[in-house]
């Protein structure tokens, strides 16, 4: 009988996982940074650390599941980061930017954006572990999901920074607006999510050759390409829901 004493389970989080939260905890930082620079009055620089810390938030995951360093201290982390960064910061940026001019009123629309994301987070951990989720299972997400959420919110600024006028800035343009956006992030829609969507394999160069096009169209006019991503965005949630409802009626005939 050998007298080898097991030893006890590593406790803490693997250096592996290091890497992804520090992504995220980036993503966070950016995204009260662009409240700092709301705070200056700075909008450019403020949209772009929202920008910013979505394009971080949609690596950081991609990157724990190719170190295998997924945790749930990371997923924590992930939803923590995610209801500051697109759903505090963006609430206080347009609040700053145009709705502090709507007495009294115009907080409770900033809070409705800040609330819902939160609640949408909230869903989404609640619904972590179970196994039955038709949206999921389909390749689909339940809603707008807090970075698109975030992006589609700030529309108004992208507007009146690309052309100028200052109809956009109105609170009467933009407190309905960031209403619509608070119900689609906690709506039961489904949305198309990256595992959804299929690429043929004669169209892979020119969808290469447009993401090129997209990143120089970004640098170049960033206002202008923002705005034209946002109306994309909207306009693909009509098809989204009829493909999910075509999948939907396909299974229950199987």
């Amino acid at each position: 009988m050998s007298g080898d004493v097991a030893s006890p389970p590593r406790r803490g989080i693997p250096l592996r996982a290091l890497i992804p939260n520090a992504v995220t905890a980036l993503a966070l930082c950016c995204g009260l940074t662009g409240i700092r620079f709301g705070i200056a009055g700075e909008w450019e620089k403020a949209v772009a650390a929202i920008i910013l810390a979505g394009c971080l938030d949609g690596i950081d995951g991609r990157i724990a599941r190719l170190l295998k360093g997924e945790s749930r201290f990371g997923a924590e982390l992930d939803s923590l980061s995610d209801a500051i960064a697109f759903g505090v910061s963006p609430a206080i940026i347009i609040y700053l930017w145009s709705l502090q001019h709507l007495p009294q009123f115009g907080w409770i629309f900033a809070l409705a954006l800040a609330v819902c994301c939160a609640l949408r987070l909230a869903r989404f951990n609640a619904n972590i572990d179970v196994q039955e989720q038709p949206h999921k299972s389909a390749g689909f997400l339940t809603g707008v999901p807090a970075p698109a959420g975030a992006g589609l919110a700030l529309l108004p600024v992208y507007l009146t920074l690309w052309t100028g006028e200052t109809v956009f800035r109105e609170t009467y343009v933009v407190a309905p607006w960031l209403a619509f956006v608070a119900f689609l992030m906690i709506s039961n829609i489904a949305t198309y999510s990256w595992s959804s969507l299929r690429l043929r394999r004669t169209v892979r160069l020119g969808a290469l050759a447009a993401v090129g096009l997209l990143g120089a169209a970004l640098l170049s006019a960033p206002w202008a390409t923002l705005s034209v991503i946002c109306a994309f965005y909207l306009a693909a949630i009509p098809f989204s829901i009829r493909s999910y409802s075509r999948v939907k009626r396909q299974r229950a005939s199987a």
